[in-house]
């Protein structure tokens, strides 16, 4: 049987669709007698015998991607980790995620299930996911994404794409305030927006923790309890976002200065990701 002729015009074409390495992308064709759909069936399943390889490994680097919506009524973060650093900061990886970002976006979905559905190239994005791991020889792995809505948005990237922010308030206004309190939940990580919204999880916690180390410094078990409490009054103070010191005056609360830019203005949503935490 005749060897069938790779052309260069074809291993780049393939090239293009898959991110695929040339060499790769011809022993591919090759290997498919030169079928272009049979030689990415081959990508795929050499990614996916990959990804099962590596399935034990720690993808602990990414790229964290937050955007709004043109109409400022929708933001959402999306997260693909991968092993290493290199991977997370080279260029065609981020467009990656860009791409999956705006699949997601124009969907209007709302789950990660979702998003891993979604149609890309001929399969759906996980598969797409399963793909990359072939073609870049690390673990990939989609590993978060959510959604807040709401009168008015807004979506933070922290320089060097590894934490972002996104939130959303009751009412449009100047976008620089939205843009200096996405800023704020980036750099301080709250637990809730107020105090009525704390998870009791965590208050709890803050409470068994403030009552050992009071424990510790040999505090009378019945003065115990009062001051845990007014220890969690300090956590809420510290750690809800409307009670927290305004990071760009420390004069003011958030809550202070979001009124104080427009009467009655307050959070509504706010998610935050970070690869550090």
């Amino acid at each position: 049987m005749a060897t069938v002729e790779i052309s260069a015009k074809d291993v780049m074409k393939l090239r293009t669709q898959t991110g695929a390495g040339m060499m790769d992308c011809k022993k591919a064709l090759a290997e498919a007698d030169g079928n272009f759909e049979n030689a990415i069936d081959i990508l795929r399943k050499q990614g996916q015998k990959l990804a099962n390889k590596r399935a034990d490994r720690d993808a602990t680097e990414g790229f964290v991607l937050a955007k709004s919506s043109t109409d400022a009524k929708k933001a959402f973060i999306l997260v693909l980790n991968c092993e290493t650093d290199f991977v997370a900061k080279n260029e065609s990886f981020g467009k990656l995620v860009e791409r999956f970002a705006d699949i997601a976006m124009a969907a209007g979905v709302t789950t990660l299930q979702e998003v891993l559905a979604l149609p890309i190239d001929g399969v759906t994005i996980g598969e797409k996911v399963i793909e990359q791991v072939g073609v870049i020889g690390e673990k990939l792995e989609i590993s978060y994404f959510e959604v807040v809505e709401g009168a008015q948005v807004y979506s933070y990237n922290h320089p060097g794409n590894r934490t972002a922010a996104i939130l959303a308030v009751n009412d449009v206004v100047d976008v620089e305030v939205v843009k200096n309190v996405a800023m704020q939940i980036a750099a301080m990580n709250p637990v809730s927006i107020d105090k009525a919204d704390c998870p009791q999880s965590v208050i709890e916690k803050e409470i068994e923790i403030a009552k050992d180390l009071l424990r510790q410094e040999g505090k009378a078990e019945e003065m115990i309890d009062k001051i845990a409490q007014g220890k969690l009054v300090r956590f809420f103070k510290d750690s809800t976002l409307l009670n927290q010191d305004f990071i760009k005056d420390n004069k003011s609360t958030v809550a202070q200065y979001l009124n104080q830019s427009k009467a009655g203005l307050t959070v509504t949503a706010f998610k935050r990701y970070s690869l550090a935490d």
